[in-house]
């Protein structure tokens, strides 16, 4: 089968790859879409560190085929969203509904695929860039039939992290404003998700100013292409700032932009070792600084959650999908989503 493979020092899309049947507590998917988030190029650019070979992706949506025994909230022919949380569902962190802070779901890279006999790993439990992965079960969310494949894959990363970083992170209330910096894929969700919250006021920043119209159609109040304006537009500073990036000055500026009792959200990733700087003196004010894993997300009640958000009309998904690419043209998919000229690049199957 096809997939996307980097093995350290080049991507290739290779038609030999091989994926084993699952096990207990495991589902098989046919992926049919797979969003290209920012995540997937980091791991080719160094800045997530990751073994090597690695079936790429981890934003993906398609149709389950065979389902490991004790698997029973999904069966084959079920159209699912997956995501990246493959979490255990029995340690404290679990019981307590905190599953992205569960400590079996980070760091413990699986090799469910193969190549040539040889064991390729999975990246974020997922690897979506395949024709066929598999995941634990509690990955694999059911959505409805009529929502389009390219649409319910960014359900499985962009939505929760975005949208998720707003209701379930930052618990943004009605009448609050919000300053997003970056509009990306994440950006875009979380702009989305202060518009579902009730925000009064959406500032988005971004130094391309051909994003000002779609980070308007999700739900901007404001566009400007620096931070230098926001004083302009919040004089008192922002209840809550999302850097969606991963610079650290942008983080710096997040920081320094927010109103008394406001709160800084990181969610962009800058490189590992990276080190950020603020005035301690000014959190004083009941000034709070926030990460925010995977969007503090419960992926079996999120998913389902905003699949009928779509369906209602509040949450847009088909406006994130900027264009759909053959796996085969993955370069030219990177190359878009570097160069900025895309909200989402899907790849399909």
């Amino acid at each position: 089968m096809r997939g996307v493979i980097y093995d350290g020092k080049r991507i290739e899309v290779a038609d030999d790859l091989e994926v084993r049947e699952p096990g207990p507590g495991e589902v098989r998917v046919a992926i049919s879409a797979a969003g290209l988030c920012h995540s997937d190029l980091s791991v080719v650019d160094g800045t997530i560190p990751f073994p090597v070979p690695v079936v790429l992706g981890h934003e993906g949506a398609g149709v389950v085929e065979t389902v490991g025994a004790g698997v029973s909230h999904v069966a084959p022919g079920d159209h699912v969203s997956l995501s990246t949380l493959a979490s255990c569902g029995t340690c404290a962190e679990c019981g307590r509904g905190r599953p992205t802070m569960c400590r079996r779901a980070i760091g413990r890279p699986e090799r469910p695929f193969s190549r040539g006999g040889r064991p390729v790993y999975q990246f974020a439990a997922n690897s979506a860039f395949a024709e066929r992965t598999v995941v634990k079960a509690v990955q694999a969310v059911r959505v409805p039939d009529d929502i389009p494949m390219p649409s319910a894959a960014l359900i499985g990363c962009g939505v929760l992290t975005g949208v998720g970083a707003v209701l379930n992170r930052a618990r943004v209330d009605r009448g609050d404003s919000v300053l997003v910096i970056g509009t990306g894929g994440i950006g875009l969700n979380v702009i989305q998700g202060a518009r579902i919250a009730g925000a009064s006021r959406i500032v988005a920043v971004d130094a391309n100013p051909a994003k000002e119209a779609v980070a308007r159609q999700f739900g901007a109040t404001d566009f400007l292409t620096s931070t230098q304006g926001v004083r302009e537009l919040l004089p008192t500073g922002a209840d809550h700032a999302f850097e969606c990036v991963g610079r650290v000055e942008l983080i710096r500026q997040a920081i320094d932009l927010l109103d008394r009792r406001g709160q800084a959200i990181l969610l962009g990733v800058p490189a590992s070792t990276a080190e950020a700087s603020f005035l301690v003196s000014s959190l004083y004010l009941d000034k709070s600084i926030l990460g925010c894993r995977y969007g503090s997300s419960r992926p079996q009640h999120d998913i389902a959650l905003y699949a009928e958000l779509y369906r209602q009309g509040r949450l847009l998904l088909d406006e994130l999908v900027t264009a759909t690419y053959p796996v085969e043209d993955f370069e030219k998919a990177a190359a878009d989503a570097e160069a900025g000229r895309v909200a989402r690049a899907v790849l399909t199957f």
